[in-house]
């Protein structure tokens, strides 16, 4: 029987979730509470469809023409990573038929646990780029913005790196959350010590989510933090070599 996966919704034309003009696959459930998450929708909830990695293949296609060079599939959320048998057969299908797969992820089910890792090293195997979200270095300051530990997402870029898999590392400048020079300065260094770190994006926190929260009756924590000033998201970007 064909593994199916649930699905929040799909994107066309995505263009900045990976290179080039991506067909986004934004997929249902993620561990994490982050304060400022601008798909609180994915969390929970009946909203999602179950589809099969044909359907989506085949609908990702009629839109190749539009992808360039560097376009192709992008699996994001919610966190693809808690349906790893759902996305080891979309990306094994996408590389069958020539496609480019990026995995944008926040790492939180990452885990040396041995059956998850054979399942994750197979995925590794059809995955030609991760995007990694790194929601803040500090461990403490991460728990309390994300409900959820840091280490094992911090040890998974260490074995991308080791793997030699070709990452992006992603970046929420969130003033009073992760705009403390101390935890960048950290993160910087421990992007320095991996070997596959192509780029590096700082994105400043904004609020275009917040009406998600409302909308399912969930108190947004951040209402009075507003988006960081020019010259902190320039601090950032220096500090962790962004571009």
């Amino acid at each position: 029987m064909a593994i199916k996966g649930k699905i929040h919704s799909t994107e066309s034309f995505g263009a900045a979730d990976g290179p080039g003009i991506r067909f986004i696959v934004f997929f249902k459930g993620c561990n994490m509470r982050c304060k400022y998450c601008h798909n609180p929708d994915t969390w929970y909830g009946s909203e999602f469809k179950e589809v099969d990695s044909d359907e989506l293949i085949n609908t990702a296609l009629r839109y190749k023409s539009y992808w360039g060079e560097n376009g192709g599939i992008t699996a994001s959320g919610g966190e693809p990573l808690l349906q790893i048998d759902f996305l080891c057969e979309l990306f094994r299908k996408a590389k069958q038929k020539g496609i480019h797969t990026t995995l944008d992820t926040a790492g939180q089910p990452f885990s040396y646990d041995k059956a998850f890792l054979e399942k994750f090293d197979e995925l590794m195997k059809y995955c030609d780029l991760v995007m990694l979200d790194i929601k803040e270095f500090n461990p403490s300051r991460h728990q309390e913005l994300t409900g959820q530990k840091n280490d094992n997402i911090l040890k998974m870029a260490k074995y991308l790196s080791n793997m030699g898999k070709p990452m992006w590392i992603r970046y929420v400048l969130v003033p009073e959350n992760t705009d403390f020079d101390e935890d960048l300065t950290a993160l910087s260094a421990f992007l320095k010590s991996l070997k596959t770190v192509e780029k590096v994006e700082v994105l400043p926190y904004h609020t275009l989510g917040v009406f998600k929260w409302e909308n399912l009756g969930l108190d947004y924590k951040l209402k009075e933090i507003n988006p960081p000033r020019d010259e902190r998201i320039e601090n950032a970007k220096k500090i962790l070599g962004a571009k």
